[in-house]
């Protein structure tokens, strides 16, 4: 049964049907596969905002769009959408657009009812709610006997006045020591059981409406309380905006989802691969650009891969291409100004100066580093620090002011006072070492436009260009 399920969800999942219609024509063919109107139009406009660059006109998007439909292929014909780190990532991007779906407002406002009947069983079983205020006097946790004798003292006093007719809140907002609620007079709002001390609880509960309590002693210090109202739960209609927030804020809506695909699933006697593909046929057969998204990152995923393998992977490591590549094409990287090849280094000693430039006068440039490395910074203290390049005129100042004589004052180290250089000053490359990431950009160009040029010859490309006429260009 598994094995079932699996094989109709790599089915459903990795397939786009696309059915032509007098209002949505075929506007090409690639690779005996038709491409309706309706996608190129949706990829053309897509890559023709107002935040792209450059925009393109149609007739100059054709061939970008045939590339990349062909490179597709080629992913498709190497049956890269087998891989199984393909369909999961896959699977994980058509499920985040499909899922939230099978939910509507009914399911979230069934939700938000099921939250509010357990919060209201729960706390009007258990008491209902109680509005207070209180009067607080702070007692530290380890205060001494002398503290603990002022505390009860000062707690006692706004008792007394209290009890002489004094305003409870006018009180509260002098002398409570509880800063949020002394501002609104002592008003705590409703409590319910288990949300403060026991007994701070145990007075509010045991209390009448309007009363107020002898002081007590909690865990943070003395209180005296006033009873306002006692009440049952607030209605659903008052709580529901709080609930629908608290609903989102704490991500519930991915488990309503998760509930409502168990309960059909069950239902229908469906896996939930079955359950989110029909659901997925159902949604694009309505919105071809949900259908047209979807394909996108597939076909996204598929070319990032054929290219990173074809062209990305090839221009990074194919060393000897890129030498073969810069033999070839040597005058494309001459310089404009010369460039100095070497260190910029700063010691802590007047002395390492000289070391390092005898120590590197037989060792090939590339063995620089790591040869200095073994000499100053074999224990916990580094004794150099050293920036490597090919330094144009304006890239550092050390070498500015050393090199190529720029009245410029060079940048410090902390801890490393003395500085100096050490290399060449070359008016063109040696090798393709000095123009290395110049030489990979041009050669991953070239292998690119290589593979595009063997795809053309053996896919074929044909253009109904009466259809391509009716797209309009994007203003």
């Amino acid at each position: 049964m598994r094995l079932k399920y699996l094989t109709a969800a790599l089915l459903l999942g990795g397939s786009f049907c696309l059915a032509q219609s007098a209002d949505d024509p075929v506007i090409m063919t690639i690779a005996g596969k038709p491409v309706l109107r309706s996608e190129f139009v949706y990829l053309y406009s897509k890559n023709n905002t107002g935040e792209v660059m450059e925009k393109k006109s149609v007739k100059d998007y054709v061939p970008l769009f045939v590339d990349y439909k062909l490179k597709v292929q080629a992913a498709m014909d190497a049956r890269l959408d087998t891989l199984k780190s393909f369909q999961k990532e896959f699977a994980v991007y058509r499920d985040q657009q499909i899922r939230p779906t099978m939910i509507d407002s009914s399911d979230i406002e069934a939700a938000a009812r099921r939250i509010y009947e357990n919060s209201r069983r729960r706390i009007d079983d258990n008491g209902g709610l109680v509005k207070v205020a209180h009067i607080f006097v702070r007692m530290p946790q380890k205060a001494s006997e002398k503290e603990q004798s002022a505390c009860k003292e000062r707690i006692d006093s706004l008792y007394n006045v209290l009890l002489k007719g004094g305003d409870f809140g006018d009180l509260a907002k002098q002398y409570s020591q509880d800063p949020r609620s002394a501002v609104q007079g002592g008003e705590l709002g409703y409590i319910a059981k288990g949300q403060t001390f026991k007994e701070f609880e145990d007075q509010a509960f045991l209390l009448d409406t309007g009363k107020i309590s002898r002081p007590f002693l909690s865990p943070a210090g003395w209180h005296i309380v006033k009873v306002e109202e006692k009440r049952k739960f607030f209605p659903y209609e008052q709580q529901r905006p709080i609930i629908l927030k608290y609903i989102d804020r704490r991500g519930l809506r991915e488990r309503i989802i998760a509930q409502k695909i168990d309960t059909l699933t069950r239902q229908q006697h469906m896996s939930v691969e079955e359950l989110l593909a029909r659901k997925r046929r159902e949604m694009t057969a309505k919105d071809s650009n949900l259908k047209y998204l979807i394909q996108e990152y597939h076909d996204g995923l598929l070319l990032f891969e054929i290219s990173n393998r074809q062209v990305w992977n090839m221009a990074q490591t194919d060393s000897v291409g890129q030498e073969r590549y810069y033999k070839k094409h040597k005058k494309l990287y001459r310089w404009d100004e010369p460039r100095f090849k070497g260190i910029a280094y700063y010691t802590r000693t007047a002395g390492d100066i000289k070391i390092v430039k005898t120590s590197l006068k037989s060792v090939p440039c590339k063995e620089w580093i790591k040869t200095l490395d073994g000499i100053f910074n074999t224990d916990s203290v580094l004794r150099i620090h050293i920036v490597k390049g090919i330094f144009k005129r304006g890239d550092n100042a050390l070498v500015d002011s050393c090199v190529f004589d720029v009245d410029t004052v060079a940048e410090t180290v902390r801890n490393f006072p003395y500085r100096s250089v050490y290399g060449k000053k070359l008016k063109k490359p040696e090798s393709v070492e000095d123009v290395r990431p110049h030489v990979i950009a041009d050669y991953q160009e070239e292998l690119e436009k290589q593979w595009v040029e063997q795809l053309r010859k053996k896919y074929s490309v044909e253009i109904n260009e009466q259809v391509l006429a009716t797209v309009k260009e994007e203003k």
